[in-house]
Parts: C-alpha cells; sequence; structure tokens
C-alpha cells in the first residue's frame, strides 16, 4: 500500500531544497570573494552574502529538527 502524501512532506522537502541551495551558495561564495580580488565594493558583498547563507543554512537546520522532533527524525 503506498503512503499518503501530505503538506508536512512538501514542507520538509521544501526546507530541505532551500538549505541545500543555501549551503550550495556558501560554497560557491568562496570562489566569488576571490574572483573579486581587488573590488572591495563587490568581495562585500559576496561576504554578507555569505552570512546570509549561513544564516538561512542554519534556520532551516533548526525547524526541520522541530518538524520532525517526535517523529525519530530530529533530535530530542
Amino acid at each position: 500500500m503506498a503512503t499518503q502524501h501530505t503538506p508536512a512532506d512538501d514542507i520538509v522537502f521544501d526546507l530541505v531544497s532551500v538549505q541545500y541551495h543555501a549551503l550550495q551558495g556558501a560554497e560557491n561564495n568562496d570562489r566569488f570573494r576571490r574572483d573579486a580580488e581587488g573590488h572591495a565594493d563587490v568581495q562585500e558583498f559576496f561576504e554578507e552574502v555569505a552570512k546570509q547563507d549561513a544564516w538561512r543554512a542554519q534556520r532551516c537546520h533548526e525547524l526541520l529538527g522541530e518538524l520532525t522532533r517526535g517523529q525519530g527524525l530530529g533530535s530530542s
């Protein structure tokens, strides 16, 4: 028997997707900052983007923990 799809499945998928892209962006930002060497304003912009990506990834992690706690998936 197939399992039923729930709105919670969509929320978890969406958060994982945002977290993945934030972490991928953080990885790319190191290269972007190196590419912008000699352009302090552009490097500063990429540093700010990296901070935002790190915040997004951490917040997704927290929300995923809250959503999955008690389902054998989150930390206690």
